[in-house]
């Protein structure tokens, strides 16, 4: 397994991810969207699977200061520009599996793939 957890250390479903896989003891990498945000290939792979306006979170003080429910604009052009505005966790495990906020009952799945 390559699990990567994309989110922010503020954010409590990232570290009930982050939780939940090391009590399996599974490694992860963590990038946190503070310090850098995803590349247009990333992007690109997880938009494989989720459309890129489901990918922002319209709840979040980012969207809010930025006051984007009163714009129109292109998500993928957003999120590549300002990384704050996803949903976060998003887990990925490899290239082609991605699960965007908290669901440990996919995760579990991918554990008991591999077993």
């Amino acid at each position: 397994m390559n699990i990567q957890i994309i989110g922010t250390k503020s954010c409590q479903d990232t570290r009930k991810a982050e939780r939940f896989f090391k009590e399996r003891r599974i490694p992860i990498q963590f990038r946190d969207l503070k310090e850098k945000g995803l590349s247009k290939g990333e992007l690109n792979r997880i938009t494989q699977k989720y459309d890129a306006d489901d990918l922002i979170d319209t709840e979040s003080k980012q969207y809010k200061k930025r006051q984007m429910e009163y714009m129109v604009y292109d998500a993928e052009e957003e999120i590549l520009e300002d990384p704050l505005l996803l949903k976060t966790p998003i887990v990925r495990n490899g290239k082609h599996k991605a699960v965007v906020g908290h669901a440990p009952d996919v995760w579990q799945q991918w554990i008991d793939e591999v077993d």
